[in-house]
């Protein structure tokens, strides 16, 4: 995949982005464009943002199971 992109309203090149859709009940991958960086460009959408960290607090592995209260105590696995 030697394809580049630019932005549209300045022609700088931009970064390759993949997204994804579902096809016939499988998520395939689409490589888009990113946002342009230019700060100069009218497409600007500002500097690239830190993907959101997870809570530890909220993670599935401190939740307890369903169907079980947080005072009971989980099943010992052999």
């Amino acid at each position: 995949m030697d394809e580049k992109h630019v932005c549209p309203s300045c022609g700088q090149p931009v970064e390759t982005v993949v997204r994804r859709h579902k096809t016939l009940g499988a998520w395939v991958p689409v490589w888009k464009p990113g946002p342009c960086r230019n700060t100069g460009c009218a497409a600007y959408e500002g500097p690239a943002s830190a993907p959101a960290v997870p809570d530890p607090g909220s993670s599935a592995a401190a939740r307890p199971a369903p169907g079980r209260s947080a005072d009971q105590p989980s099943p010992k696995q052999p």
